[in-house]
């Protein structure tokens, strides 16, 4: 297969992901990337698991779509009883968040999956599995990991591991600058290509009968970092100035513990007529076409994707400014507001702000739909696919360059002084 993206060819891209049949913001970017790339390439997704018979979220046709270990119960096909199963992994790292779900029997399936792969390009969707590519995947193929979270979200075990390994990848990519940023100065990355490509979110399909309501929309799942209670009691303040706006929030977890609490400051504050947890919905799109009004209250953001989201539709956010995306995806007073962290009273300051001015608001809407273009999936599949052509073009380059980096990995002076001397001698 002649390998590249367009003069160089069609590339055939694999990804390898956590379990592409649920529902989160990771296997919805992997699917929305895929479902612009197979317009001009080969692409496969392969999910560890398989827990449901069809995806959450809509893939293309033409993607192959398969899984290593079936878990859907009472199914002729179900593996989670197989002994290997209820043993514990070895390959995936200990550190890292998802181990408990995988064991002896993913290590001896994503080795097998890894070392029959034909395809020019293999990507690893979270640290565990870009692990497995680092250790595992037969040579050949572009190694490609991905970094969905934060460098500073992993902990320091984790953090160890991967800077052991990611040094065996030929391109690390995360969802923002300043965390692409990061992973260059922390991390000892010689040969690696480290590159930043934000989520892709496809345009609205159409528009909602009937307009905007005059309502605050929030979503994602209801954990402690979205900061849901804050933007409760900051809608407590709006609702006292605007009783005729409501808050919507949408997103999975209503039974869980944080769910349950939110639920109780929701009744607490008496704000049952104006605040609601709606659960998990999708498409969420419809409800984006609705609102009036974006929020964000997070502590911290990977990137974003509901903000983005909000944004293709139309509609302003108000959020905070919290490291790492938002600040990369709003343009304060233009397309939307940035407040402080944790800052309940510029919350409710901002909202109302943009609650109280329609001009203001419909402005912002404007800019927003215009400025959110940027991450449309085609734009960047484009740039993802052009990069792994050239990356794949200079395999030889790379095969040196790691060879180098494991000769020299004992000696710091070495790598230090030596690395590109040793380079030219082996490219001669």
């Amino acid at each position: 297969m002649e390998c590249g993206y367009g003069s160089y060819g069609t590339l055939h891209i694999s990804f390898l992901i956590h379990n592409s049949f649920g529902f989160g913001g990771t296997i919805r970017t992997t699917i929305n990337l895929a479902n612009a790339l197979v317009e001009q390439h080969e692409v496969e997704i392969v999910s560890v698991y398989r827990h449901r018979d069809s995806p959450v979220f809509p893939v293309h046709p033409r993607i192959v779509l398969r899984h290593l270990v079936d878990l859907r119960k009472g199914t002729p096909g179900y593996e989670g009883d197989l002994p290997e199963a209820r043993r514990p992994a070895a390959v995936f790292p200990r550190s890292e968040t998802q181990y408990p779900y995988y064991s002896a029997l993913t290590d001896q399936r994503i080795a097998r999956h890894l070392g029959a792969l034909t395809s020019d390009v293999v990507v690893g969707t979270r640290p565990g599995l870009n692990a497995h590519i680092c250790l595992q995947a037969r040579r050949g193929p572009l190694r490609v990991g991905q970094e969905h979270l934060t460098f500073r979200n992993h902990t320091r075990p984790l953090r160890m591991t991967l800077r052991r390994l990611y040094p065996r990848l030929d391109m690390l990519t995360t969802t923002t600058l300043a965390d692409a940023d990061t992973y260059r100065k922390k991390m000892t990355l010689p040969g690696v290509r480290v590159e930043a490509f934000p989520n892709p979110v496809p345009a609205p399909l159409g528009s909602i009968p009937g307009g905007r309501e005059q309502a605050v929309v929030a979503a994602g799942r209801l954990v402690p970092p979205k900061r849901y209670d804050l933007l409760i009691r900051a809608f407590d303040r709006v609702r006292a100035e605007r009783p005729d706006w409501v808050l919507r929030i949408f997103g999975p977890g209503i039974g869980g513990g944080c769910g349950v609490q939110l639920q109780g400051l929701i009744e607490e504050l008496g704000m049952e007529k104006h605040a609601s947890l709606m659960g998990a919905v999708s498409p969420l799109e419809p409800e984006w076409l609705k609102a009036g009004l974006a929020a964000s209250a997070s502590d911290h953001e990977s990137f974003g994707m509901t903000i983005v989201e909000a944004m293709r539709c139309g509609v302003p956010v108000v959020a905070t400014d919290c490291p790492l995306g938002p600040r990369e995806i709003i343009s304060d007073g233009v397309d939307g507001r940035l407040v402080p962290v944790g800052d309940e009273k510029a919350l409710a300051h901002h909202l109302l702000e943009l609650i109280n001015s329609d001009e203001l608001r419909l402005r912002m809407a404007e800019a927003a739909q215009v400025s959110a273009a940027r991450y449309e999936p085609a734009l960047i599949a484009d740039r993802f696919a052009d990069t792994c052509a050239q990356l794949t073009r200079r395999s030889g380059t790379r095969a040196a360059f790691r060879a180098v980096v494991h000769q020299t990995r004992g000696s710091v002076i070495g790598a230090a002084y030596g690395f590109k001397e040793a380079v030219k001698q082996r490219l001669n």
